[in-house]
């Protein structure tokens, strides 16, 4: 079997779990998650966590940048002149060109607004972002990212922090199906199997915030996605036995004594 490598816009990661930055008690249960669940992608709400200011605890302090790389978003933002302005400041702190965008339709379901999300990767794309987009499972609208240049889609398998888990298999298998840049699950996984379930669908890898951040125990339970994930994409290359409505046994029928 060829080495399965995971690469997102050119850059090549080890985990095909990606960690969130948020919600934890302190950046001391922050970096202690994040180095349990082997995660080298992590993302950092730009407009929410401190990542300059010397004065105050700062995130890199935890987290060397040299050896994880930082995903600045746009979480928080409702429209796309908040989004851009967002990452453009991302960019000239930290020079970051890898982004992810979120723009949000409204504070109780934190859907994404498609139509500024859209309007934003276009403008994004055009001024040398590297842009991974959350988004609807919609398969139309995710295709449409794609063709505006997005690096990477990530449908929402549930709302924000709901952690209901995949609701919708069927669109995110459409979703993997047609694109040919990786799809990455993000919102709304709540345990470490809802992760191995987007794994053997083909996803190419997972974002986790909440399920860890908010776990009883989020150092054990960063460990137990870092083992679902790899278990769900081994399951998936050694490709699932078909499925029968029927029976099927174990031992072969000929020749019994």
């Amino acid at each position: 079997m060829k080495k399965d490598i995971f690469k997102v816009a050119g850059k090549r990661l080890k985990s095909r779990l990606i960690v969130g930055t948020g919600k934890y008690k302190n950046f001391s249960e922050t970096a202690k998650a994040i180095e349990a669940s082997g995660a080298d992608m992590v993302t950092v709400a730009v407009r929410r966590i401190n990542i300059l200011d010397k004065k105050k605890p700062i995130l890199t302090d935890y987290l060397n940048p040299k050896k994880i790389v930082y995903l600045p978003n746009t979480a928080g933002c409702f429209n796309s002149e908040e989004a851009l302005r967002t990452l453009r400041l991302a960019r000239e702190m930290g020079g970051w060109k890898l982004v992810k965008l979120e723009v949000l339709g409204d504070k109780k379901t934190l859907y994404p607004n498609m139509i500024e999300t859209i309007k934003s990767t276009k403008t994004l794309v055009k001024e040398g972002f590297k842009v991974m987009v959350y988004c609807t499972d919609d398969p139309l609208l995710a295709k449409k990212l794609e063709d505006n240049g997005a690096s990477a889609i990530m449908p929402l398998a549930s709302p924000i922090g709901s952690g209901l888990g995949l609701q919708n298999k069927i669109n995110i298998s459409l979703i993997i199906k047609q694109s040919k840049v990786p799809v990455i699950v993000d919102a709304g996984i709540g345990t470490a199997s809802d992760a191995t379930i987007a794994m053997e669908l083909g996803c190419d890898g997972v974002l986790i915030n909440s399920a860890i951040a908010n776990a009883k125990k989020p150092i054990l339970m960063a460990k137990a996605f870092k083992d679902a994930v790899v278990s769900g994409r081994n399951s998936y290359l050694a490709g699932r036995m078909n499925m029968n409505y029927f029976a099927t046994p174990s031992s072969p029928l000929k020749g019994i004594i």
